[in-house]
């Protein structure tokens, strides 16, 4: 086992966080773009992103806690942390709102408007942000094992 591993799993994991808190604000500040994309000859609203995270490693649990207690070594060279697998649109349909004086009002008077739920969007915020201090935390107490280590005569 790495003398930094418990690092390097703090840092996927900060540097998915931050992608993550970077995808929420763009699904705010796009929260009433009715023009984001044109398909088939119309525009077409903004459509909320998702991040996908997964394990770096595909280790089963009992795998990895047999192996941080040095029963099993880690012969698949696997790493520990978190990926990013990508980021995808919601599918969920767009909001109609009805505003006969907007330009993208259909004969009906509706416009489509984008799938973004301001609160859900706050909720995730609050949850990325909360993660990101964790990792922080685990990183900065990591750091202060390896210094304390190193003033042991």
């Amino acid at each position: 086992m790495s003398l930094f591993q418990g690092m390097n799993a703090s840092t996927s994991a900060l540097t998915a966080n931050r992608l993550m808190l970077d995808t929420i604000s763009a699904n705010i500040a796009n929260q009433e773009v009715t023009r984001a994309t044109y398909v088939n000859g119309a525009w077409q609203p903004y459509k909320r992103k998702m991040l996908e995270m997964a394990p770096r490693s595909s280790s089963s649990f009992d795998n990895m806690l047999q192996m941080a207690v040095g029963n099993v070594f880690n012969n698949n060279g696997g790493e520990l942390g978190v990926r990013v697998t990508g980021i995808r649109e919601d599918n969920t349909p767009f909001k109609r709102m009805y505003d006969p004086s907007h330009p993208d009002a259909d004969a009906d008077g509706y416009v489509l408007m984008p799938n973004v739920d301001p609160m859900k969007e706050f909720v995730d915020l609050i949850a990325a942000s909360r993660a990101y201090e964790a990792n922080i935390t685990a990183f900065n107490a990591s750091k202060s094992m390896m210094m304390k280590a190193l003033e042991i005569r």
